[in-house]
């Protein structure tokens, strides 16, 4: 999001292309997968004292994680209020919005369409959205479908339209996804397809605009059918046309709008602005076995998911980091990867993912970090798997 003269805020938000919605606001399975009962910690270990300090230390009104372990079994954390209005507890495994989370199920539902011989991966946009992109250095019959998985098109991002600029204005507003779009044809390219890397929401917003033109269907609907209904994600939905509130129980999420403001309570929201890219509402649990399936071949064929995790560089996430088709890798202390994706809404971050030998840990809090919270988070996620 961009602004003339962007507030300290509006600068976390124009930086998600750099940090997987980082500091920003900016998966087809033959046979049902049952995620395990989630269960409770019972005594304060390592996971709930990195919760305890994003509160404490952090100024994290609330976090919340799931924690799965070698021997499958889902664990659950809590700290802080889950409403600060009221000081209610935060709701075990609540919902959160899982923001570009979304694109790893965008993803997925391209891929599937890639295996059904539907799409092509090195087809080119204007195949499927015939002259839908056009603009300053940049063509939809130079751009290919790999591109936008990938944030190699180039293309520039739609959240730095001045209409997304500050978000307390656009709370409750519904945006058409070509108007969304509209907000990047008019800047110019960031780079020739192919040439570079760079996070760009407007990528995944054309591949949910390829989704419905290739099945005829709404992007909810197709991913509802082929992922969440697929392997039984109770919690997880796309908001529906002018879905405000979230479902379930839930703690509530905070907009920082300057550091010597008051939080505003941002949990509802028209999440259209995000839609293909950062709508999906979902728990640490679902997450966790979303992620779980996926690396597991659940969701899509071996072909599939190894063009999903053929990944390039993309350290501005971090040292170490690569980027694949709507997932990423990072590296861990204790070897090995984390496969994940992770994702900022307006007033919630979640940051996690799944180990080769089925690890998983999926961590949520309720306002936007940034500096050493940030950073705090993300090794949180790292202490959790190589505790």
């Amino acid at each position: 999001m961009n602004d003339h003269a962007p507030q300290p805020w509006v600068h976390r938000i124009r930086l998600m292309r750099h940090a997987t919605l980082a500091a920003a606001t900016a998966g087809i399975a033959l046979t049902a997968f049952t995620p395990p009962a989630a269960f409770a910690a019972p005594r304060p270990d390592a996971v709930q004292q990195r919760l305890d300090a994003l509160v404490k230390d952090d100024g994290m009104p609330a976090a919340l994680a799931t924690v799965k372990g070698r021997d499958g079994r889902n664990r659950t954390y809590t700290a802080g209020l889950g409403d600060l209005a009221t000081g209610a507890r935060v709701p075990v495994d609540g919902q959160i919005r899982a923001g570009s989370n979304t694109k790893a199920f965008t993803a997925v539902v391209i891929l599937q369409l890639v295996a059904e011989g539907k799409v092509g991966l090195d087809a080119s946009v204007d195949t499927y959205l015939p002259g839908l992109l056009r603009g300053d250095g940049f063509d939809g019959r130079t751009i290919t479908v790999r591109q936008l998985l990938q944030h190699t098109s180039g293309l520039p991002e739609y959240m730095e339209s001045p209409a997304l600029s500050d978000f307390t204005t656009i709370q409750y507003r519904y945006f058409e996804p070509r108007e969304l779009l509209d907000g990047a044809l008019s800047q110019k390219a960031m780079f020739p397809a192919g040439t570079s890397w760079m996070y760009c929401n407007t990528n995944y917003l054309v591949a949910g605009m390829i989704i419905q033109k290739v099945t005829g269907r709404p992007f909810g609907e197709e991913v509802t059918k082929r992922v969440i209904d697929r392997i039984g994600l109770r919690h997880t939905y796309v908001p529906a046309v002018g879905e405000t509130a979230l479902r379930e129980p839930h703690p509530h999420g905070y907009l920082r709008t300057a550091p010597d403001k008051p939080l505003v309570d941002y949990t509802d929201m028209d999440s259209s602005m995000a839609w293909s890219a950062g709508a999906v509402v979902s728990t640490n649990t679902d997450l966790n076995t979303f992620y779980s399936a996926l690396m597991a071949g659940r969701l899509l064929p071996a072909a599939e998911l190894a063009q999903m995790r053929t990944t390039v560089p993309a350290d501005v996430l971090g040292p170490g980091v690569r980027y694949g088709l709507g997932l990423q890798s990072r590296p861990l202390s204790c070897g090995g990867l984390v496969w994940g994706h992770g994702g900022t809404a307006a007033a919630y971050r979640t940051r996690g993912g799944v180990t080769d030998d089925g690890r998983a840990v999926n961590i949520a809090v309720t306002v936007i970090p940034d500096g050493p919270a940030a950073v705090h988070l993300t090794d949180a996620v790292d202490a959790a798997l190589c505790r």
